[in-house]
Formats: C-alpha cells, sequence, structure tokens
C-alpha cells in the first residue's frame, strides 16, 4: 500500500443512501493509510451528511448538477483541484463525467470500478466480479485496498456523529415531547412508487402505536408531502402525530431521527441514515432487494414480498398492482418492531 501522509480525493456518489454507504471507504481508508487526509467531492447538499462523518476532514461541493457534462466548468474545477496536490483520486460514481475533473487535475493514481469508457481517464482501472463483491459497501471498501486484495470479513458499518444540541432544539421547535417515545415513519422514495410501502398501512401503523402512548413523526422532502399528508389525516383522531415533510433541513433530520425510539422505512436514504444512526430499524423491500443495500444496522429487521415478480427493480409497478408491498400488512412490522425492541436482535 502506499505510504502515510497521503492526500486523498474521493468523488462521491449522488444519493443519499449512497452518500451514507460510503463512509465505509472512509473508514477503510483510515485503518489502511496512516496519517490519510480524506477530501470528498461531492453535491453541496451531502455537506451535512459529511460533516458528520469524522473520518472526513473536507467536503468539496460539486458545482455542476446531476448529468451535466460542461466539459468548461469541469476543466476549471480540475485546475483548481491541481493546488491541492492530491496524491489519489478515488471515484465511487462509474460515470465518464465524473473521471474528468480528477483527470484535468493530474492526480497520479486515478482509482474506480471500469465503467463508461473511462480507459485514460483513470490509470487504476478495476474489474468488477459481481459475485465477489455483491453489496455496494463491498464495492466501495474495496476501492480502499489494491486490486485483487480481500477484504476482511467484517466491514466497519457506517455510524453518523449527532449534533446532541441541534437534535434537542430542533425536538423543541417543533413541538415533539422529550419524554414520550418518538416512532419515526420514512414512507418517501426518491427512486419511484414501487419503493413505497402504501400510506394506509403507515397510518394503520402510526395509530397503532398512538394509542400505546408513542408519538409519530413523519419524515421526508417536500416532495414527499402527498403521502405524508395522507397519513397525517387517517391520524387526526389521535394526538401526537406531526408531518415533517419538507420541514427540516437534512441535518436536523439527521439529529431527529437520533432521538426516535424506533423507525419504520422504505428502502430509501432515510433507512440508511437511521441504520448508521443505530436505531432499532424494520425496512420494507418490494421492488428492490436487501441483497444489494440492505441496513447496516445489527438491530434492524427487512420484511421482503414473497411473490415470483418481486424485486423487479422497476420505478412503478410494471403490472400495476404493487401487491409485493400492499400484500405484507402493519401487523407484520408491529411484529418486528416489538422483536428489536424487546432486545430480539437482527431479523
Amino acid at each position: 500500500m502506499p505510504g502515510g501522509g497521503e492526500q486523498i480525493l474521493v468523488v462521491g456518489p449522488s444519493w443519499v443512501g449512497d452518500m451514507v454507504m460510503s463512509q465505509v471507504l472512509y473508514a477503510r481508508l483510515r485503518e489502511t493509510r496512516r496519517g490519510a487526509a480524506i477530501d470528498v467531492l461531492a453535491p453541496a447538499w451531502s455537506e451535512p451528511l459529511l460533516a458528520r462523518m469524522p473520518e472526513v476532514r473536507r467536503a468539496i461541493p460539486m458545482p455542476l448538477g446531476h448529468g451535466e457534462l460542461e466539459l468548461g466548468r469541469r476543466w476549471r474545477l480540475g485546475r483548481e483541484l491541481r493546488a491541492r496536490a492530491y496524491d489519489q483520486a478515488i471515484l465511487l460514481p462509474n460515470s465518464l463525467k465524473s473521471a474528468l475533473a480528477p483527470w484535468f487535475a493530474g492526480i497520479p493514481r486515478r482509482t474506480g470500478w471500469r465503467g463508461e469508457m473511462r480507459y485514460g481517464l483513470l490509470n487504476d482501472l478495476r474489474l468488477l466480479d459481481e459475485q465477489a463483491l455483491p453489496l455496494m459497501v463491498q464495492r466501495f471498501a474495496a476501492l480502499a485496498q489494491e486490486a485483487g486484495e480481500p477484504l476482511p470479513q467484517r466491514l466497519p458499518a457506517p455510524r453518523l456523529v449527532v449534533d446532541t444540541v441541534q437534535a434537542g432544539h430542533c425536538r423543541d421547535a417543533l413541538g415533539l415531547a422529550p419524554g414520550r417515545p418518538l416512532l419515526a415513519l420514512c414512507p418517501g422514495a426518491e427512486f419511484g412508487g414501487a419503493k413505497r410501502w402504501p400510506a394506509a398501512h403507515y397510518a394503520e401503523l402510526a395509530r397503532h402505536y398512538l394509542q400505546q402512548g408513542w408519538q409519530v413523526a413523519l419524515f421526508g422532502s417536500a416532495n414527499d408531502r402527498e403521502v405524508t399528508a395522507a397519513i397525517s389525516a387517517h391520524c387526526r383522531d389521535y394526538p401526537g402525530c406531526f408531518d415533517l415533510a419538507g420541514r427540516t433541513r437534512l441535518a436536523e433530520a439527521v439529529d431527529l431521527l437520533s432521538l426516535a425510539a424506533a423507525v419504520v422505512t422504505n428502502d430509501s436514504g432515510l433507512m440508511h441514515i437511521a441504520a448508521a444512526l443505530g436505531r432499532p430499524l424494520v425496512v420494507v423491500y418490494g421492488a428492490t432487494s436487501p441483497a444489494f443495500t440492505p441496513p447496516l444496522n445489527d438491530n434492524a429487521a427487512v420484511l421482503v414480498s414473497e411473490l415470483d415478480c418481486a424485486p423487479c427493480f422497476q420505478r412503478e409497478c410494471p403490472l400495476g398492482h404493487h401487491r409485493c408491498m400492499q400484500e405484507i400488512p402493519s401487523r407484520r412490522v408491529v411484529a418486528e418492531l416489538d422483536r428489536l425492541l424487546a432486545g430480539g436482535g437482527e431479523g
């Protein structure tokens, strides 16, 4: 392996869940490269997540949107990065565009998986064996090592550092009670509707815990307001249901989720955040599979459809019935949550 004190630039992913999982790479770099300094070039929205990863020295905002080529701006970015004298660039995206700035920067070693004709742009080009590395976190972590070097049997899991003071301020500002257990529900999914457990099922789950004296917080972005409003409407007769969709910044959502006694989510970015906070967690899978991006948390359980058509990995149900999610009832989630809360361990 290269010597200590290296300056390493990581080109980060563009999705919340992938960004959380990328912490496994940073942890492996810190384990294997003594004194290495790690900077991450990533979308500006990810800065609050990276600030909660102690392995990362600096987040560098990517000035271009996802999918934008703009060669001139990438060249200028590369020239700015050149002044930082990085020893290595590690690319997590497989796109050609992601390889341009490190190449323009003249970073001597440019590491990544083969993809989108990046020959020449990368000079440490790896050929992925998907069977040997079935998990996304394994594929990220393998880039911290030499080609072909085996991974350790157990990788470090993502673990986000929480701002406990801000968590308390946010809780108080939003009216959540400090003395009541909090169930966090995350019903959105940027990928598409096929990933979403039905709002009516979330509402049944919420009412069950509200009747037990819990409070319920609905997390999501402004794009999730339609589904969180539907859940909230079903719970209007029970005090203690808070619709927070679009009302919190990402940093605040992270800190508030750390206060949850339990979390229920779809396969989403907030799922990975909750896992990285060590929360008791139940994840409902339908169109996707935990075989690639499971929750990295020993106190988590997954519910997976047994239909022949699942997982389809489509944004919307191609058959129009969405049975993979419809047929997972709220009572199964309650049973898994109760088991986790009683100390039943991983599901």
